[in-house]
């Protein structure tokens, strides 16, 4: 990691994960779906009946490639939500899975599934964008399942890190390893030694998620940026100001009571 360590104020120094503060902030389960699709490189793709995998999208966003479509109203009943277009329509499902790029346990992060119909033909080397009619997408991660609307996929925006989230957390574990362990000093309480290894799992324009592997389990502990990133290119700031955060925690500790 390059750049000059950042010194925040003491407002803006992070508040170590698990002290009791507010809960970190997160993408919403908008935002963490489009953020899937802007960076997925494969997907499931099952169109009137048809399965197929596509594994050429070489992280292009997938909304590039749909047109998604609001439901039209029930005929005769125009407040009524349930669609009259896609009697007779043959039905699409895209399935995407989240995997983590560092070998942690459990690598899948979270799948994605979006169902509609077809008001175009879909074909995989297609040139030009399938219209899909939406019905809802469907977030599941560890923490549960949720539904995402049109309206709220539309104003969300992918994370400015998820193209890169992949390259960065390898690059943090084969490269600055020792910088990991550092982090650790910022999650409180202190784990316990039933810890076997802490690997990065996540990293998103509010902070790092680092995953600690126990004998038996794991858990997962949040550690928030100073403030969130508006471009990749504050990054480096920001990881900076949390190292720099973690190395004062580790002087506080080693003075004499």
């Amino acid at each position: 990691m390059s750049g000059d360590p950042a010194h925040p104020a003491a407002s803006d120094t992070p508040a170590p994960a698990g002290s009791g503060a507010a809960s970190p902030a997160r993408p919403s389960d908008a935002e963490r779906v489009r953020s899937i699709l802007a960076a997925a490189h494969s997907m499931t793709v099952i169109a009137d009946g048809v399965r197929t995998e596509v594994c050429h999208l070489d992280g292009a966003d997938v909304l590039g490639r749909l047109h998604l479509h609001p439901a039209a109203p029930a005929a005769g009943n125009p407040m009524d939500g349930r669609s009259a277009l896609h009697d007779g329509r043959p039905a699409i499902r895209l399935e995407f899975t989240d995997i983590a790029s560092t070998p942690v346990r459990d690598r899948v992060r979270a799948r994605v599934t979006i169902l509609g119909h077809l008001l175009t033909p879909y074909a995989d080397d297609a040139d030009t964008s399938t219209c899909v009619e939406f019905v809802r997408a469907v977030l599941e991660t560890d923490e549960g399942r949720s539904y995402i609307g049109l309206a709220d996929l539309d104003a969300a925006c992918p994370d400015p890190l998820a193209a890169y989230e992949s390259g960065m957390l390898t690059h943090l574990l084969d490269e600055h390893n020792e910088l990991v362990t550092l982090l650790l000093r910022l999650v409180q309480p202190q784990p316990a030694n039933k810890v076997l290894r802490a690997l990065p799992l996540a990293m998103d324009r509010y902070g790092i998620t680092l995953r600690l592997e126990e004998r038996v389990g794991h858990r997962d502990v949040r550690l928030s940026f100073p403030s969130p990133l508006d471009d990749v290119e504050q990054s480096g700031v920001q990881i900076q100001a949390l190292l720099a955060a973690a190395r004062r925690l580790s002087h506080r500790n080693s003075l004499p009571a």
